[in-house]
């Protein structure tokens, strides 16, 4: 809640002028006024100090783990992506020379283009040639019937089987071959034709010309050229592996003509993490870093909520001093257990008087009542401050359990940064060359496309993981003993509490003097009423006392007590009135089957009578009671 300076002001003016218009009027208003003192020194004052003890723990070591661990989680995510980028870095480096080859080749495909097409263009020609059926068709054969027998030869051996490009080459060859020499015996036919013609128009005398161009009728002596067809078949000018090597420069010819292209696919296989996620590191740490953050704000959040709660603690400081005003006045028995000087001025004028007096009490008697002016803390304070230790015992135990964690983690975490310093080396190297030789233009291409294997690279990467070392903070003396001095005050709170509680009383007894004088005289007379019945009212504690003693001790405590001296004096039996230790001079009593025990203040105020064996009708009489003189109260 937001508060304006002004309306701050008209608060404070206005309590204090409630204040003293009380002080003013009113003395209940003066002494709850004064009792606040006392009360700070009490249990609301230590809620108080509470508020601001675990706000100093919060800012010493709670904020110093926290800053540590954030360190942590911060110095993890940082470590895995150092990994993650030093491996994408390596992997880059090491595809690198890859990678620009293949680069260089796609840079390099219109030229490698241009080159394929010439080597197409200057393939065309052998391919016309081997697929070509000039030399035995029709327009070139002797007569149409052996045109007709060549291309039905070459038809019918290629449909009834399925021959190689070599078979089918050399059975062209042949056709062609025989296709010559059929060739040579036309032209020699028309030669003598032509020749026969020549010799009759010259030779005009009828029968003379017939005799004398007669051997130009001889062309049977054209049919000497069949004999070269049996060359043509036993000796046929085409290699055997023709055929095989036209097909794989035709298959690479054609191929060449298809788009040059290269791609390079990456396949990444992700791995379950622990506990079946499949999860990144960096998912992870930052699935850590938002998990920190929000338990971090959810503490802030009820840090601030206690101390909203425990700023309030100063209403409840009012209320418990009016609170013991208003019971100090209306119970006459509250808080009513004190030795003051009245009570002690009582006991003088009775022992003047010649009547029976208190002082000095019995030591079952000083267990419960308090002596003001005596510095110790005594029994029935001692229960009090021995339970408000144990209430402040958590809050040292979580001081000391957090300021011991913060040390060791921080020894940890700063061996971690001492001796986790790691440098990454990565070396890479290589050189390839492919020399290929000749001026070919098969060569040219491959120098084109091979050679772009001629790559060579040195590369040198290093990186360390410092920036990613947690740098943890350790809390210096001063640190702690600030969030050690709240707590360190509330413990010495616990001790002071006695001497607060006592300052109750004189501030009460000194606003209402008249009030405190009828406290202390029915005190007085409360502490007469029970000496009198002191034997009968401690009776049934004795009886009880003594049956724990005369019980058998256990075996072990036996063996100790005989076998080790040193233990005997926490071994001793107690006094069964005030519970005081065994001395030398303690009375023992000698009745068979009872040896109870006594110190010699207990036994006289037992009028040396053993309250276990005497019965309690004996007690009761005259001779052993101590009411004598029960009517005679103090006034």
């Amino acid at each position: 809640m937001n508060i304006y300076e002004d309306q701050k002001m008209i608060v404070l003016y206005g309590l204090v002028g409630f204040g003293a218009v009380g002080w003013g009027t009113s003395p209940h208003i003066r002494c709850a006024s004064l009792l606040l003192v006392p009360k700070m020194l009490g249990k609301e004052g230590r809620l108080f100090v509470l508020g601001y003890a675990l706000a100093a723990i919060y800012e010493g070591p709670v904020a110093n783990l926290r800053h540590n661990l954030n360190e942590v989680v911060a110095s993890l995510g940082c470590t895995v992506e150092l990994q993650i980028n030093s491996t994408r870095s390596a992997w880059r480096v090491s595809t690198a020379p890859l990678r620009a080859v293949f680069k260089d080749l796609m840079g390099s495909k219109e030229s490698l283009r241009d080159k394929t097409q010439n080597i197409s263009d200057s393939f065309k020609d052998l391919d016309v040639q081997v697929n070509s059926e000039t030399g035995y068709t029709s327009e070139n054969a002797t007569s149409p019937k052996e045109a007709a027998q060549g291309v039905g030869t070459y038809r019918a051996m290629a449909s009834r089987h399925h021959l190689s490009t070599q078979k089918m080459y050399e059975l062209k060859t042949k056709l062609r071959c025989s296709n010559v020499v059929n060739q040579a015996i036309l032209s020699c036919r028309r030669w003598f034709y032509k020749k026969h013609e020549q010799c009759m128009q010259r030779i005009w005398v009828p029968l003379l010309s017939h005799l004398l161009c007669l051997p130009m009728k001889f062309k049977f002596f054209c049919g000497i050229a069949k004999a070269m067809e049996v060359w043509c078949r036993s000796r046929i000018p085409v290699e055997g592996n023709f055929g095989q090597t036209y097909d794989s420069v035709n298959q690479s010819i054609h191929s060449l003509d298809g788009e040059f292209s290269a791609t390079i696919d990456f396949k990444e296989e992700k791995q379950a993490g622990l506990l079946g996620l499949n999860t990144s590191w960096e998912h992870v740490s930052t699935e850590v870093q938002d998990y920190v953050r929000r338990q971090e704000v959810q503490l802030e959040w009820a840090l601030e909520l206690l101390q909203v709660l425990l700023s309030c603690t100063f209403l409840l400081i009012f209320h418990a001093s009016f609170s013991y005003m208003d019971s100090y006045n209306g119970d006459i028995r509250f808080d009513n257990i004190y030795i003051s000087t009245y009570f002690c001025q009582i006991d003088e004028r009775r022992k003047k008087l010649g009547k029976r007096a208190l002082l000095p009490l019995r030591k079952a008697e000083k267990k419960t009542v308090i002596f003001p002016y005596d510095p110790t803390i005594q029994a029935s304070e001692m229960k009090n401050v021995v339970r408000e230790l144990i209430e402040t015992l958590p809050v040292l135990l979580l001081l000391l359990v957090l300021c011991g964690l913060d040390w060791a983690l921080y020894s940890i975490f700063d061996t971690i940064r001492h001796h986790s310093f790691l440098q990454y080396s990565f070396h890479s190297s290589h050189k390839l060359e492919v020399k290929v030789g000749g001026d070919s233009m098969l060569a040219r291409l491959l120098r084109k496309t091979i050679g772009a294997l001629n790559t060579s690279s040195e590369t040198v990467v290093k990186s360390n993981n410092m920036p990613c070392l947690p740098q943890p903070v350790c809390l210096n003396a001063r640190a702690y003993l600030r969030a050690g001095f709240p707590t360190g005050l509330l413990v010495c709170l616990c001790l002071l509490q006695a001497f607060g509680y006592r300052l109750r009383r004189v501030i009460a007894a000194f606003y209402f003097p008249k009030r405190e004088k009828k406290r202390i005289l029915f005190f007085y007379n409360e502490l007469l009423r029970k000496r009198a019945a002191f034997t009968q009212l401690r009776r049934a504690a004795i009886l009880r006392q003594a049956r724990e003693q005369r019980a058998p001790r256990h075996h072990l405590v036996d063996i100790l007590h005989r076998r080790c001296p040193f233990l005997r004096y926490w071994l001793r039996r107690r006094c069964v009135v005030c519970q005081a230790p065994e001395t030398p001079e303690s009375y023992v009593c000698l009745t068979p089957d009872c040896e109870a025990v006594y110190c010699t203040s207990c036994w006289d105020d037992m009028r040396q009578r053993c309250p276990v064996c005497t019965s309690q009708e004996e007690l009761s009489s005259s001779a052993y009671s101590d009411s004598n003189d029960d009517t005679a109260y103090a006034e």
